[in-house]
Formats: C-alpha cells, structure tokens, sequence
C-alpha cells in the first residue's frame, strides 16, 4: 500500500480557497485560513485530508479519512473544515468515484471534529449523516439540528454494525458511553475489510519525529517553538522545524511536560521588552516556556521509533473511568484483522497490527504481583514524570465533583 505524492498544488492558489468563515465557533490557529492536503493511502481507494489546529502555535495535524465504496460513491470519517480548496480536492473524487454517500461523525466529545460536520454535509445533500449515539453539548444540551446537523439527514449509528447501510464494507465497535460528569466520551473504530485499514479518532496516536507535511507548510509555528529563549533568532533550517515539532508534540500531550518550565509573569514580561520580534505575529515577544538542555530525552520516549500508544489525556482523565469496557472494546477492534491505522491526529497511515494496538491499552491492566506502575507490556511506559501536570489537574477536577473517580487497573 503505497503513499502517493501529495496534492498541494503550492503557488496556484490564493488565502480565499482557504478561507473558513465559521472559525469563531471553535476559535483555533490558523483560524480563517486554514490549509488542505490530500495524500491516498490506498490506491484509488484511500484517501486523508489533513489540516492543522492549535493554540499559542502548538499546531497538530486533524485528519478526515475519505474511502470508496464498492458499490460506488465515497464515506468520509471524521470531517474537516469544508475550505472552498477542500471541497475541490472532494469534487475531484466524486467526480471519478461517485457522491458522498456517508458522512460519520465518530465521537460524542471532540468539539474539533463535532463543528465540521454540519457544514460539510451541507455541501453534499445526498450523504446520510451517521453519528456515534449519546452526543451531548455544553452548556446547553441541544439537539443535533440546533448543532448544524441536517435533521432529515441524521441517524444514530446502529450499536449492531451489522444493522449499518455499509455493513457489507465495514465493522466498527463503539467504546462508551464513559460518564465524564457534564457529558459522556464516546469512539467508534471503523474497519474497512478490503484494505485492511482500521479508523480511529482520538484514542490511538503515533507521534513521528520529523514535522507531518501539513505543519511544514508554514514553519513559523515550528521556528517559535525552536527557540530556547526569546532573544533567539532561529533560521528556518530541517534540523530547527524537527525542534519545534517535538516540542510541540510534547506540549500536545502532556500540557507542560517535565522537561518545560513555565518562567514567571514579571520576567515574561521583562523578556518581552528585550524580544528580537515584538509584532503582533509574534505574540509581541511573550515566550514564557524554558525548556531544559535535554528535553529531547522526553521526546524520544514519546516517540519510541513510531510506537502506537494512548494519548496521555485519555489515559489520565478519561479511559481510567471504565477500564474494564474499554479492553472490552480493544479486545474487539484487535480481532479485525488490520494492517494500518489511520488516526484523526498525529501521524498516519501507521503500519500496525492488532497486537500492537491491543498493547497500547495495558496500561489499563495490572499483573499479580507487579507495582502500581507496572503494566504487563514490555515496551518503555511513558515517562511518569510527564504526567504530573495532567494527574494534578485529574485530581482537581475529581475534589470538585466535575468527573467520578477513576477506577482501578484490571487485575489479569
């Protein structure tokens, strides 16, 4: 299964075919504008669309996966923002392939994923829009027509995958509902049997060492996050665009990692008077982040050459809350016999087989006679020390009654 060359078309388009006029609803980097890629995966087959999103320039790619049907006509998983230039790179396929006939929206609580896919299924009235059961929104809990979603159009999606209208090309398994107090986290894994593919959301990340090629199209978040003080000048060079993107990747998952420390408002602000670059761009010369000389040591064990691995906040605020329903579902999902993972995030198409995305969620289990912090697994866990900030905010949010308890591991 081949990646083919991406389709950028750099230098035939303007900032309109950009454009994303809704930005203020979920109000994210790169706001108005917001860049497309299209790359196949699977020879005419599959297809991703990667954009970027982030706050403070800590930019991650938010991926939809679009996949022909036998029959003819096309599903989308997870939509992004219908800029007028993604919407030609879908028209190019529908044009070959037929219409959108399915349109899923695969989560209850990733408001980054919720928000596209009204105006996506708009641009295409024929698609069916299938959603995982349970949504909810805060602080009102609206109805899905209120959120943008065509009312005639929109159906939840069946617990039994069989019952689905595209039951004959795919499984998928719901995880959840898992009660997070004001609302309630949801997942629905879809694999695609004739390439092999399974489709995730959220819960299954692989963080690659070199920037994704969405991110590289504007290096300057990549550049602000290269500098170790605000006085730097970095060069636009590959060595300082992989710099910032693992420090960016470290801010994504662990919020402040152990390795950054958060210097003080007073000499925040008394850097900022000394910043080479006091433009709005810039954020006027505020760069409160010092990191230590080997902060790259926390990279690499993020990394740990491409493993799959649950992403931190999940481990920690949400999954723990029902471990035992979700090794249930990881349980199913790894009797699909997968060979790639495409997620929503990070780095895809991942060549990874069951067994591999069915060790990711061990550190839900605990053996007789190991410690608290053992795992059946024999990789290296993430480093525990990267958890601290996200475990102290579980706590917080726990003493004030906002989320339950979280459960103990499963004794196996």
């Amino acid at each position: 299964m081949d990646k083919t060359t991406i389709d950028s078309r750099e230098g035939q388009q303007h900032s309109s075919d950009w454009a994303w006029r809704f930005w203020l609803t979920v109000p994210l980097y790169p706001y108005s504008q917001r860049r497309t890629l299209r790359t196949e995966v699977v020879n005419e087959t599959i297809w991703t669309f990667d954009q970027i999103q982030g706050i403070f320039y800590v930019v991650v790619p938010i991926r939809m996966t679009v996949v022909k049907l036998d029959a003819g006509g096309l599903l989308v998983y997870a939509p992004v923002a219908p800029t007028p230039e993604c919407l030609r790179l879908m028209n190019e396929l529908v044009a070959v392939h037929g219409d959108v006939k399915y349109i899923i929206l695969p989560t209850t609580s990733g408001v980054e994923h919720k928000v596209f896919v009204g105006p996506f299924a708009r641009r295409f009235p024929k698609a069916r829009v299938f959603v995982a059961p349970h949504q909810w929104s805060f602080p009102l809990n609206l109805p899905l027509s209120w959120l943008g979603l065509p009312a005639k159009r929109t159906h939840l999606l069946p617990n039994d995958s069989s019952n689905a209208p595209f039951a004959d090309e795919f499984d998928y398994a719901i995880l959840g509902p898992i009660a997070l107090g004001a609302g309630q986290f949801e997942e629905v894994a879809f694999f695609h049997r004739r390439s092999r593919t399974l489709l995730v959301t959220d819960s299954i990340v692989s963080v690659p060492a070199e920037p994704p090629a969405i991110v590289q199209l504007d290096p300057y978040p990549l550049l602000f996050h290269a500098k170790d003080r605000v006085m730097n000048v970095v060069t636009d060079t590959p060595a300082n665009r992989c710099k910032g993107w693992q420090r960016i990747a470290l801010f994504t998952l662990f919020f402040r990692p152990s390795v950054l420390s958060v210097v003080g408002l007073r000499q925040t602000i008394s850097n900022a008077l000394n910043a080479v670059d006091r433009s709005k761009k810039a954020y006027f010369g505020l760069f409160p982040f010092q990191w230590q000389d080997d902060w790259w040591r926390s990279f690499d064990a993020l990394h740990g050459n491409g493993r799959l691995f649950v992403a931190p906040i999940l481990q920690t605020w949400i999954l723990n809350r029902a471990p035992q329903e979700t090794l249930d579902w990881a349980d199913t999902v790894a009797q699909w016999a997968f060979q790639q993972i495409i997620p929503c995030h990070f780095d895809a198409p991942i060549q990874a087989e069951p067994p591999q995305f069915r060790q990711a969620f061990a550190f839900l289990e605990q053996t007789p006679g190991m410690s608290e912090g053992q795992t059946r697994s024999d990789d290296r866990p993430l480093p525990e020390q990267d958890f601290a900030l996200l475990r102290e905010l579980d706590e917080n949010l726990h003493r004030f009654g906002i989320v339950p308890p979280a459960k103990a591991k499963i004794v196996r």
